[in-house]
């Protein structure tokens, strides 16, 4: 069977600065990431810290390259905030040179450029202010935006402010994932909140000066209920207010859930705000909805109640659920689930105005991926089926009426991946570690051909 996709489809891949750059590799400040490698090296999958990682930053031009050559008509990259703004509050000339090379490549290689503008990549002199617990560091942010905006909106016309912005706070303030190992929910729902006005600040400017289209990437993974018991679509509804609506609700519909709101006002956890926030939060509605979509979230009813002594936690409503007989990447240990891409997308088009989306990140971790290594290509037909598998049921939402405007993978060449380093392998591109050296991957060949066509043949 065919199925064709609509015209100007996106077909690409996404990356992020801090993964791709190497923190060796011209003048930057510190990240987060770079401090607490410092700190804590043995957090990191064999001790593997930002400063190895694929070296984009020297090697753009054959990525590009590769890109043209393998099917890419946009690339979703991310600007380094530690890198652009120096700690003084100065702009880095280095940086500014080195982003306009890509931009400028990538427009060479007609790639159109997508730019994000934070990929959990917190600064750390900003950290150091409070990170966004602070509202001085919302100022400094869109400080920072608007730096990034008149140095590049010349050229780049697709815009994005954050991307997975509850990763940052599950795992720097509910479950020590991610630095400053916090485990406070009164900090991590204000932490939550203020992402939020700065995000609104920052679409507000670009609105009122520039003729683009700007939006942001959100992780959207469907809470599944164990079963149509009431306990359980009761577990579901407070799951799926936590980890999708209350990013999706304020950015799109303008407004947080209020059951979202009762349940924290009930246990004294709702965030400090400012009046003139909420006007705030009600306009600046974004154009473009970035999707990220890896596994879907099961749950249940709690078995237990939770310790009152112990930290809040979302957990507190709802247990994980592993349903019997699910299929999985038995290499990363997650569920393959690929209608959660439809349901998402009938979702948004049925609750929040058909808002126009893309798939932003979709893509299969695998670990010791040359154990498929075949006359120099490592065959990953695994990670073919896996992108076919989720096509497909992109283009019956398509076909029902949703405005999906793209589908990227993560990612195009393996990268570093925060606290897993180099565990799990994503990209179409393999790389030599010792070397540096790309490789095409069997599933490149095939992407060429499916982006080259427009077309899915399975």
């Amino acid at each position: 069977m065919t199925y064709t996709f609509p015209k100007d489809f996106y077909w690409g891949s996404a990356a992020s600065a801090e993964q791709t750059e190497g923190n060796q590799n011209g003048k930057k400040e510190q990240t987060i990431w770079d401090y607490w490698y410092e700190l804590e090296p043995n957090r990191f999958y064999d001790e593997v810290g930002p400063g190895k990682t694929s070296d984009f930053y020297n090697r753009y031009q054959e990525d590009i390259k590769n890109m043209k050559a393998f099917g890419h008509n946009s690339f979703r990259m991310s600007i380094s905030w530690a890198r652009l703004i120096n700690k003084d509050g100065s702009i880095n000339d280095e940086a500014v040179a080195f982003y306009n090379q890509v931009i400028d490549c990538l427009i060479d290689h007609d790639i159109e450029p997508f730019a994000n503008l934070f990929h959990f990549d917190m600064p750390m002199y900003e950290q150091e202010k409070g990170g966004f617990e602070s509202r001085d560091v919302i100022e400094d942010y869109l400080a920072f935006a608007k730096t990034a905006f008149s140095l590049f909106a010349d050229r780049v016309k697709t815009w994005f402010t954050f991307n997975e912005p509850i990763v940052p706070v599950e795992g720097g303030y509910l479950y020590d994932f991610h630095y400053p190992n916090v485990v406070d929910a009164r900090r991590a729902f204000q932490v939550a909140y203020h992402t939020i006005v700065a995000h609104k600040k920052v679409v507000k400017h670009y609105k009122a000066t520039y003729d683009g289209q700007i939006g942001i990437v959100l992780n959207l993974t469907p809470s599944y209920p164990r079963s149509q018991h009431k306990a359980d679509l009761e577990a579901s509804h407070i799951c799926d207010l936590f980890f999708n609506r209350s990013f999706l609700d304020p950015v799109v519909k303008g407004a947080f859930p209020q059951d979202l709101i009762k349940l924290l006002d009930e246990h004294n956890h709702l965030p400090d705000t400012h009046a003139e926030d909420a006007e705030l939060i009600k306009g600046n509605p974004i154009d473009l909805l970035g999707v990220n979509y890896y596994q879907p979230r099961r749950v249940k009813a709690k078995a237990h109640q939770p310790n009152p002594n112990g930290p809040f936690l979302p957990d507190w409503f709802f247990d994980n659920y592993e349903m019997p007989g699910r299929k999985m990447n038995v290499y990363r240990g997650w569920e393959i689930y690929e209608k959660g891409v439809y349901d998402i997308m009938i979702n948004l088009r049925d609750n929040y105005d058909n808002i126009p989306s893309f798939i932003s990140e979709n893509g299969m971790g695998v670990q010791n991926e040359e154990r498929f290594l075949k006359d120099g290509r490592i065959e990953d037909d695994y990670r073919i089926d896996f992108i076919a598998g989720h096509l497909k049921w992109l283009h019956k939402a398509i076909d029902e009426g949703c405005d999906v405007r793209g589908y990227h993978l993560w990612t195009f060449m393996d990268n570093w991946s925060w606290s897993n380093a180099y565990k799990n392998r994503y990209g179409f591109f393999s790389v030599d570690l010792a070397t540096g050296e790309r490789t095409a991957k069997k599933s490149a060949y095939w992407f060429n051909d499916l982006a080259t066509t427009n077309e899915l043949n399975s």
